[in-house]
């Protein structure tokens, strides 16, 4: 592997309250993508892509029981997709994961008619953004 490029996000680490739910959800997600399980212990689970590695974790240190994206902290995590019809495929089938679709009344163009993306919310508060990286022509749907 050559050297990662200065400034190439290194990790990622979330702290999920419940880490089995988690699996169900993020873990799901990342393997969908491409991730590769990394390393694992007790209460936790690394994915890695490329130079890039996410972690997920129950630490005994968490002050809350849910994640709160209004808040000041992490708002979402938003990954490239192939395609809209990739982003339209894991929007699908997130729903049997514990994900599901936020701003289903713009859905795909939540973020712009320019800006082909699906919005996912997981049961413990967590959003990602699938952002297709070849869109359809504007305004066109797929569905």
């Amino acid at each position: 592997m050559s050297r990662p490029a200065q400034g190439t996000l290194h990790h990622v680490e979330l702290w999920v309250p419940d880490f089995h739910r988690a699996l169900a959800s993020l873990g799901w997600l990342l393997q969908a993508l491409g991730y590769a399980v990394h390393q694992d212990w007790v209460c936790g689970r690394s994915w890695r892509l490329g130079p890039t590695y996410l972690v997920i974790e129950q630490s005994p240190a968490l002050a809350a029981e849910q994640h709160d994206r209004c808040r000041p902290g992490l708002n979402h995590l938003a990954f490239h997709v192939e395609n809209a019809a990739t982003a339209e495929r894991l929007a699908a089938d997130a729903a049997q994961h514990g994900w599901k679709l936020m701003f289903p009344e713009r859905h795909p163009y939540a973020g712009g008619q320019q800006h082909y993306a699906a919005y996912l919310e997981n049961d413990d508060g967590f959003e990602v953004e699938l952002v297709a990286i070849d869109p359809p022509e504007r305004g066109k749907r797929l569905r």
